[in-house]
C-alpha cells in the first residue's frame, strides 16, 4: 500500500462510519481517496448515510494525520485494510467487516481454522479451569484461540492457548494502544509475541461500554465456531453467540451447575439448539476432526469422515485450480455452505487453497 493510500485509510478509520456504511462507500467510489475526493451532492446520494457521516468525510484533513500514523508505526502497529490480502478472510465474508484493523503482532492464514471462547468476566475457578484446558487441547492440535481479551473465561483461554506454545488472537473493545484491563497488559504483550491483538477501533479510543457488543462481531467472525463458558443470561457472550448463528458459524455452550446464575446464558443456549460441549474432543468431532489424530502444531488435521457436502465439493475438485465461484454454481450449494465446507476440507487437508480464491485437491 503507497503512503497516500495509506494514510486516506487511515482517516477513513478515525471517522468511524459504520462498517457497513463505508463498505458502501468504497464500492460505490471505489476506494478511500475517491470517498475523500467526492463531492458533497455525491456523498449524500448514498443510500443511508447520515449528514453526519457525511459532514465527517467533507470536513478538512486532521493536522496530526501523519505524525499519529508515523507513531503507530513506529510502535510496531500494522494497519492492515479489508482490501488487504493479510485480512483474515473469515472476517471478510461477514455483513459488516471492519474497514481496517489494527494489528501488534501476526496474523496469520490458519486463523481460519479458529474457535473462540468466550464467557463470564466473574467466573467461577471450575469455569475458568475448563476453558483454559479446552483452549489448550484445541490449541494443541493446531486450532487458533480467539477471545476478548478480559477478566475471566478470555484470559483462561488465551493463557490455555499460550501454555502450549499455540496461536491465539485477542479482539480489543478500545484502542490497539489502550491495554483494558490494565492488568492484562502483560498478558496482551505476550499474545503479540506469539499471535495477535486487533482492534478496530482507532488509537487511543477509550473502553466505552457499546464498543465491546461491537467488536464481539469480530470474534464470531474470525472463527469455525464459538464455544460459551459460564455465561449469565445477560452476557456479553450471548451477543456473541448471537454473532456466531447469524454468520452460519457453529455455536457450543458449556453445561454447568443448574443454580449458579453464570450457567443460565449456556444452558439457554442448548436449549435453543447450540452443541453441549463438556471437552475440546466434542467440538473436534463436531468439526469432523478425528480426536485420536496425532497432535499437530498447525495444520494438515486428520479428519475421520466426510460428510454428503463435503463429498460432493470434492468430487468436483482435481489438480487444476477451480475458482470458488465456479465451485458454487456446479455444486448448487449455497455460497455460505461452500466456504464453510470448502474451510473444513482444507483443516482436513483433503483440499488446498490456492492463489486466485480458487481450491485443487491435496488428497
Amino acid at each position: 500500500m503507497d503512503p497516500s493510500e495509506l494514510r486516506s485509510w487511515f482517516r477513513l478509520s478515525r471517522l468511524e462510519i459504520a462498517p457497513r456504511k463505508a463498505a458502501d462507500l468504497l464500492e460505490r467510489f471505489g476506494g478511500p481517496e475517491a470517498i475523500f475526493a467526492a463531492k458533497e451532492s455525491e456523498l449524500r446520494s448514498v443510500e443511508g448515510l447520515t449528514g453526519r457521516a457525511v459532514e465527517k468525510l467533507l470536513a478538512p484533513e486532521p493536522a496530526d494525520l501523519d505524525s499519529t500514523l508515523s507513531a503507530l508505526t513506529d510502535s510496531g502497529i500494522k494497519f492492515v485494510s479489508v482490501r488487504d490480502p493479510e485480512y483474515p478472510s473469515n472476517l471478510r465474508q461477514i455483513y459488516d467487516p471492519p474497514v481496517v484493523l489494527y494489528v501488534r503482532g501476526e496474523l496469520r492464514e490458519s486463523e481460519r481454522f479458529s474457535i473462540a471462547i468466550v464467557g463470564s468476566r466473574r467466573a467461577s475457578i471450575y469455569g475458568k479451569s475448563i476453558a483454559e484446558r479446552i483452549a489448550k487441547d484445541l490449541a494443541d492440535r493446531g486450532l487458533s484461540i480467539v477471545s476478548g481479551g478480559a477478566r475471566g473465561i478470555d484470559a483462561a483461554a488465551h493463557n490455555g492457548a499460550l501454555s502450549v506454545g499455540g496461536h491465539t488472537v485477542a479482539v480489543l473493545g478500545c484502542g490497539i494502544d489502550v491495554p483494558y484491563p490494565s492488568e492484562h497488559k502483560a498478558l496482551f504483550d505476550k499474545i503479540a509475541e506469539s499471535g495477535a491483538v486487533i482492534s478496530e477501533f482507532p488509537p487511543g479510543t477509550k473502553p466505552e461500554a457499546w464498543r465491546f457488543p461491537t467488536r464481539n462481531r469480530i470474534i464470531s467472525g474470525l472463527c469455525v465456531g464459538v464455544l460459551v463458558v459460564q455465561a449469565p443470561i445477560d452476557s456479553g457472550a450471548l451477543i456473541t453467540a448471537r454473532f456466531a448463528a447469524e454468520q452460519g458459524r457453529d455455536v457450543f455452550a458449556l453445561p454447568g451447575n443448574v443454580d449458579d446464575i453464570r450457567n443460565q446464558g449456556s444452558h439457554s443456549l442448548i436449549k435453543d439448539g447450540a452443541a453441549l460441549i463438556e471437552s475440546a474432543t466434542d467440538i473436534l468431532e463436531h468439526l469432523g476432526v478425528s480426536a485420536e489424530a496425532e497432535h499437530k502444531p498447525q495444520l494438515a488435521l486428520q479428519f475421520s469422515s466426510l460428510s454428503a457436502d463435503e463429498r460432493r465439493l470434492v468430487d468436483l475438485l482435481s489438480l487444476q485450480p477451480k475458482h470458488v465461484d465456479q465451485i458454487i454454481h456446479e455444486s448448487e450449494m449455497s455460497a455460505p455452505s461452500v466456504t464453510g465446507t470448502l474451510t473444513l476440507l482444507e483443516m482436513k487437508g483433503i483440499v488446498k487453497r490456492v492463489p486466485g480464491n480458487a481450491y485443487v485437491r491435496a488428497l
